[in-house]
């Protein structure tokens, strides 16, 4: 009867154990950061100062001289 028991007790624990099944390992996967260099870069600060220079000489070209024309 003991054994019967015993049985009886290792065959339930064994079947809860195992109640899921085997489950899959979950791999999660690794988030890579590149690092990006766009080619415009290196471009904007020279047309900025292109355009600052061109909106100086555009704007006004006689004020070094001082606006006196009478020699």
């Amino acid at each position: 009867m003991k054994k019967i028991a015993l049985a009886l007790a290792l065959s339930v624990s064994a079947s809860i154990a195992f109640a899921g099944g085997m489950a899959e390992p979950v791999m999660e996967e690794e988030v890579v950061v590149a690092a990006t260099s766009s080619s415009s870069g290196g471009v904007i600060i020279p047309l900025l100062l292109l355009l600052i220079v061109a909106a100086a000489v555009a704007g006004g070209g006689t004020a070094g001289t001082g606006g006196n024309t009478n020699g």
